[in-house]
This record gives C-alpha cells, sequence and structure tokens, in this order.
C-alpha cells in the first residue's frame, strides 16, 4: 500500500528537544518527520479503520502490535514527495553529504570520486568530503533535495541539478503564551512554534505492508496538535532493487536515518553484510537525536530515551572482497540497529567507480 499524505493545514512535527513548560520557549519542527511519528499516525488509523475499540488494549496489541512488537506492520518512509502534472507522485531525498554544488553557488551538484579510496576523511560538517587531488573543500549549499530519478543519477556518477527546500516546504513561526488552568496567561510563558508549510501538491509518500482494507482515500490525525492530512492510494514504484553480489566497490546512500550503538557505525559490518567489506570513507552530517513521548512515564515528563541517528543523506563507501551480499534477514534489508520495520536503515546502494 502507497500512500501520498498532503496536508488540510500546516503541520507540526517536532525535532528530539523537549518542549515542556519553562524548558524551552521555541518548538522547531522538521519535515519530514521521523519514522517514528508517521508509524505511529498510521497504526492509530489502522483501529479507525478496524473499528477497533481504544479501551480494550487487547485487541490493540492484536492489531496493530505493541511498542515492541510490530507484528507484520512494516513501513518505508516518509518521504518528502510531489505529485506531478501527470499524476505521478515523485519523492525527494536530502542532498547526498558528499556532494558539492557548482557553478557560482548553482544548484547544480557533482558527485567528487577520490583519487583512491583511503583519500577521504569523515566529518560531520555539510561540506565536501570526497575531494579529487586538485580540489580545495568548500561549503555546499544545505538544504538541497534530489529527486528519486535524479538521485538515482548522482550515485551513478552523474551530475544532476537539485531542488531547493523552499520549493518544497516552508516553515513559518507562530507565537503565543502559556495559559493557566483558570484560562488566564502566565507570565514570562511567551513561546513560539515553528509549522512546516508543503508547497502545492507536496505532501509525504509512505509505503506500508501489513495491514489491509483501507478505503482509496481518507482524512489522517497528523503530528503534534492532530492537524490533518488527507491520504490517498497510488500506484508507487518498488523500492531501488539492492545488487546481489554486491560490486567490488560500492557507495551506500542512507535514505531515512540509521542507528547504531557504537555511533556513527555498527561495531561490526559483518552483522548486515555476507562476505568482507571495508568501509573506506564516509560523509556524515552531525547526528540526529531522536525520541518521542510515552504517557506511561509520567515521572520524566512523558519523554522517551532519545536515541542518536545517523541522518539521512550520508553516504557511506565500501570495498569488497568474493562474493558479497546483504544478509537474507534483514528486515525490509535496512542497516539499522534499531527500527528496520518501520522505516530506519533504508539505504540504495550503487556501485562507485574511481581513478586509480
Amino acid at each position: 500500500m502507497h500512500l501520498f499524505i498532503e496536508p488540510l493545514d500546516v503541520w507540526l512535527f517536532r525535532d528530539g528537544r523537549p518542549f515542556d513548560a519553562a524548558d524551552d520557549h521555541h518548538a522547531a519542527s522538521r519535515f519530514p518527520p521521523y519514522p517514528t511519528v508517521i508509524q505511529g499516525v498510521i497504526r492509530s488509523h489502522h483501529l479507525v479503520v478496524q473499528k477497533v475499540s481504544l479501551n480494550d488494549p487487547r485487541q490493540i496489541a492484536e492489531t496493530v502490535g505493541t511498542a515492541t512488537n510490530f507484528g507484520a506492520f512494516r513501513m518505508r518512509g516518509p518521504f518528502v514527495a510531489r505529485r506531478e502534472t501527470d499524476g505521478r507522485v515523485l519523492r525527494y531525498f536530502p542532498q547526498p553529504a558528499d556532494a558539492i554544488v557548482v557553478e557560482n553557488m548553482s544548484i547544480e551538484i557533482r558527485p567528487l570520486q577520490p583519487a583512491e579510496p583511503r583519500a577521504a576523511i569523515r566529518t560531520s560538517a555539510r561540506t565536501s568530503l570526497l575531494l579529487g587531488p586538485d580540489e580545495e573543500p568548500r561549503k555546499g549549499v544545505p538544504d538541497l533535495w534530489l529527486s528519486e530519478p535524479n538521485l538515482l543519477a548522482y550515485l551513478a556518477g552523474q551530475p544532476v541539478t537539485g531542488t531547493p527546500s523552499h520549493e518544497l516546504f516552508l516553515f513559518e513561526n507562530r507565537f503565543g503564551i502559556a495559559l493557566q488552568p483558570s484560562g488566564t496567561t502566565e507570565e514570562g510563558k511567551l513561546y513560539d512554534v515553528a509549522y512546516v508549510r508543503p508547497c502545492e501538491h507536496v505532501g509525504l509518500a509512505v509505503e506500508v505492508t501489513g495491514y489491509e482494507s483501507w478505503p482509496e482515500t481518507g482524512l489522517l490525525r497528523m503530528g503534534g496538535e492532530g492537524r490533518s492530512g488527507q491520504f490517498v492510494q497510488y500506484s508507487g514504484s518498488l523500492w531501488s532493487p539492492i545488487p546481489s553480489p554486491l560490486p567490488p566497490r560500492f557507495k551506500l546512500y542512507f535514505a531515512t536515518p540509521a542507528f547504531f550503538m557504537a555511533g556513527w557505525r555498527p561495531e561490526a559490518w559483518e552483522q548486515f553484510f555476507e562476505g568482507t567489506v571495508r568501509l573506506e570513507a564516509a560523509a556524515v552530517l552531525r547526528y540526529e537525536s531522536i525520541g518521542g513521548r510515552d504517557l506511561t512515564k509520567r515521572g520524566t515528563h512523558g519523554h522517551k530515551d532519545a536515541r542518536r541517528f545517523v541522518p539521512a543523506g550520508s553516504v557511506y563507501y565500501f570495498s569488497s572482497t568474493g562474493s558479497t551480499r546483504l544478509r537474507t534477514n534483514l528486515i525490509q534489508s535496512a542497516i539499522t540497529e534499531w527500527g528496520a520495520e518501520i522505516g530506519f536503515g533504508q539505504v540504495i546502494i550503487k556501485e562507485w567507480e574511481y581513478n586509480v
């Protein structure tokens, strides 16, 4: 089931920072939201579709699983998407972290190939990572997005043109003041909230398996404040197939955030690959802290424990020996140590060519 969700108003998708009274005065939003947000939206709406009583914990668990066991539910996304004039829904992905912008800060992006694999370094900055022998480091232009065809072309080594974020969505701040239970304002409790306003025909694309009987179209409650979204089912394209066996040199692009206990990489890549691989270089953006709210944790302001994730857009370069493949037991072929069922760790893998 492929869903395209468009807003009926602005949306509020919080980042990982707490926003309780007296903690902070600014609530930032992000777009697209984390998979943890949208899986909650989809699973909650499935209870509505199945007419499950929200006062029956046993039936809820049987229908959508639990917080730690998702049952048959699987999700890819959410991805920024736009409905084209011909009716197609086109997904967009974050600018790859190893890309630089050329031609007087235009939005053309070209991939850079290092002279030899270990010439590159790892950094958390949004800048050029993989440089040719005569290249000088320079900052890239942030907030560019690549359509799915352009991303695949870029990963295959072709120059492409990016789309600035303001052509897809905008943020707008709104101000308010905290209220007491009596309805009067609280002195010194001014705050502002950043909402996201997708541009016309822009929304979120989500791929869901394990749920049936959904109508072709309908309404959803979305994100903070229960804002509305309208979904429609569409004929989506399959996820980019992963080569098997993998090329002797390949690069791995994270389309969604990934979690590793050890930080920006796992302690052993062998848990994801059959065969021998060696990480040669990586372009890794600053980590993202993903938490959320847990209504069972009353004594800790209801916040879930936050995890640090490798952001979407990060790119890893590998070499391999022999016949190397992704392990067949990986959920949705995801490379992550948590959240594979709900969309974390989604990757696109292409051959990496470089000049010796």
